[in-house]
């Protein structure tokens, strides 16, 4: 009866053992294996065999890609802006072994490495230049990475900037800065405006006086040729004269007597001589 316990305990420990020494790796996965606490190999997808007790596998590591999200963080551009930035990173372990060994932890570290680099890039850029260049930043974080993740075994397949934004405090500055120059712009045009009016209203009125000024020398120029044409014509004959005289003499007296302010009217006795006295002072 004991010897059957023993025998079957006996199966159960070769079993176990072979059951160790047989590692089945899922596709899209290595595991690094440990031989007395020091790396010995790294296993691939399939069936492999290690030695029982003696070998160990460490780490589990993944071979297909991985998406890390780089969190947002404040940054601060040449001139003195701060916006916010963020980034996802697309990794790819190809090195096992020293992604486990060369870092304590490469999440961690590319995380750290990405958002450092992204400051110092962001670092040297205008505000609009970081608003506005995010291929160029993109590039640039890539060539500031690669190299040193290499050393870890770790391929960076692309780096993609998520979101670069001015921060609260930015945004409501440069909405004051754009209405203040939208208020300029319309101060600038209302003024340009009022002072093209100006400069026609004062053109219009120098054409105006011009035109006033022109009209006053061709009257007078016609009230002289009226005067010549008049004075020829009537020479020592005073008989027409003295009835157009006459008659404007008493349209003049109708129409004083007709206003609303007159009261009384004297007519001279003798309209002829008074007619002639009128001449008299016109020959002088």
């Amino acid at each position: 009866m004991d010897g059957l316990i023993i025998a079957g305990v006996l199966v159960f420990l070769v079993v176990l053992t072979l059951a160790m020494g047989v590692k089945t790796v899922p596709q899209g996965s290595k595991q690094v294996v440990q031989r007395l606490g020091k790396y010995h190999s790294t296993l691939g997808p399939g069936l492999n065999i290690i030695i029982p007790y003696i070998d160990q596998v460490a780490y589990k590591v993944t071979t297909k890609d991985i998406v890390m999200d780089i969190p947002s963080q404040e940054v601060i551009t040449k001139d003195n802006a701060v916006i916010i930035a963020n980034a996802v990173a697309y990794i790819n372990i190809v090195a096992p072994e020293k992604a486990v060994y060369g870092v304590e932890d490469y999440n961690l570290a590319i995380q750290n490495l990405v958002q450092t680099s992204l400051r110092a890039i962001i670092g040297e850029m205008g505000l609009d230049d970081a608003l506005s260049s995010r291929d160029q930043i993109k590039a640039k974080l890539k060539a500031a990475i690669s190299d040193d993740i290499s050393d870890w075994g770790i391929t960076l397949k692309t780096v993609e900037i998520q979101d670069i934004t001015p921060s609260a405090t930015m945004q409501s500055a440069m909405e004051e800065q754009a209405a203040a120059e939208r208020q300029r712009r319309a101060t600038v045009t209302r003024a340009d405006g009022e002072k093209s009016a100006a400069i026609l209203e004062a053109e219009g009125r120098l054409e105006a006086s011009k035109r006033d000024a022109e009209a006053q020398v061709v009257l007078a120029k016609a009230s002289q040729m009226a005067i010549q044409k008049v004075t020829e014509a009537i020479q020592d004959n005073e008989l027409p004269v003295m009835y157009i005289l006459g008659e404007k003499y008493v349209d003049a007296m109708e129409s004083m007597a007709k206003s609303p302010n007159a009261k009384t009217i004297i007519l001279p006795a003798d309209i002829p001589a008074a007619i002639r006295g009128m001449m008299g002072g016109f020959k002088r």
